[in-house]
């Protein structure tokens, strides 16, 4: 039996996920966490195989959640279940240490063939994902300057892509406004951009949107 936890703010699509594992047979829901404080103390208290992770996690940002999780609990394969393209954050999130990444708008069969392949010590890859990771290591690919970022300078990035103020934005991610403004003014730096209008026109030609 595949014991799995789901992490996800929106208690509908943890409901969902739990009913569609369930109905799969072989697999059995242990826990829910609604947040990254409530997940901690599940994952402290409850054993699992595989944890189904939203990117985008109330109080800490996912990708570092991602690898908190990781560093404490290194048996426990990681599936991110994001609303966001793969394009955007999938890269990312293999490289922080999961095993897996979907969308939500994925197919039903999707989410259940990638609990059963990561519980087996394997990985799962959309379609999608695998011409993404080929692109990413073909001879000829010609790194973008986003790619260098860092994965908090590149999630400002896509938020102020998005049209989000630095208001907005600092209390999203639980940072000060004089923080994000210095990220913004980096990211301006490292893209060789002078604006925030060409931040936003960086994001958008690069298929980065939100």
């Amino acid at each position: 039996m595949i014991r799995v936890i789901s992490a996800d703010d929106h208690a509908v699509v943890r409901g969902g996920v739990k009913q569609l594992l369930v109905d799969a047979g072989g697999i059995q829901s242990v826990g829910e966490a609604a947040d990254w404080v409530e997940l901690m103390r599940v994952l402290q208290t409850t054993q699992c195989d595989v944890l189904l992770l939203d990117i985008t996690m109330p109080g800490k940002d996912g990708l570092t959640l991602l690898k908190e999780v990781r560093g404490k609990w290194p048996a426990i394969a990681v599936v991110i279940l994001s609303m966001h393209p793969e394009r955007q954050y999938a890269m990312r999130a293999l490289r922080a240490g999961a095993l897996g990444y979907l969308t939500k708008d994925g197919a039903p069969d999707q989410l259940v063939a990638a609990v059963r392949a990561v519980a087996s010590g394997g990985r799962y890859v959309s379609p999608e994902l695998a011409q993404l990771l080929a692109d990413q290591f073909s001879d000829d690919h010609s790194k973008l300057p986003h790619e260098a970022l860092s994965d908090r300078e590149y999630d400002v990035l896509v938020r102020i892509g998005a049209g989000n103020a630095v208001g907005e934005i600092a209390e999203e991610l639980f940072l000060s406004t004089n923080t994000v403004s210095t990220y913004r003014a980096r990211l301006l730096t490292k893209l060789g951009l002078a604006t925030t209008v060409e931040l936003i026109r960086y994001v958008v030609t690069n298929n980065l949107s939100r």
